[in-house]
């Protein structure tokens, strides 16, 4: 199940299972980090990452 969710989102695709919640892929901007150690200015590229919204079951299983 996880490689079916991993191929769909990299195909940019939304995988929704109902009652728990949907996955899709965000997009993070490009940004300029620093270097905790030596506080030296780097460049962070832009990146798609996995997100997740919980559905209103399992919101509803929680509270």
């Amino acid at each position: 199940m996880i490689g079916a969710v991993k191929a769909t989102l990299r195909k940019d695709e939304i995988v929704t299972l109902v009652g728990f919640g949907t996955f899709y892929a965000g997009k993070r901007a490009a940004r300029t980090g620093r270097n905790p150690r030596t506080g030296e200015a780097l460049d962070i590229k832009a990146a798609r990452m996995p997100k997740f919204r919980a559905g209103k079951a399992l919101k509803d299983a929680i509270n």
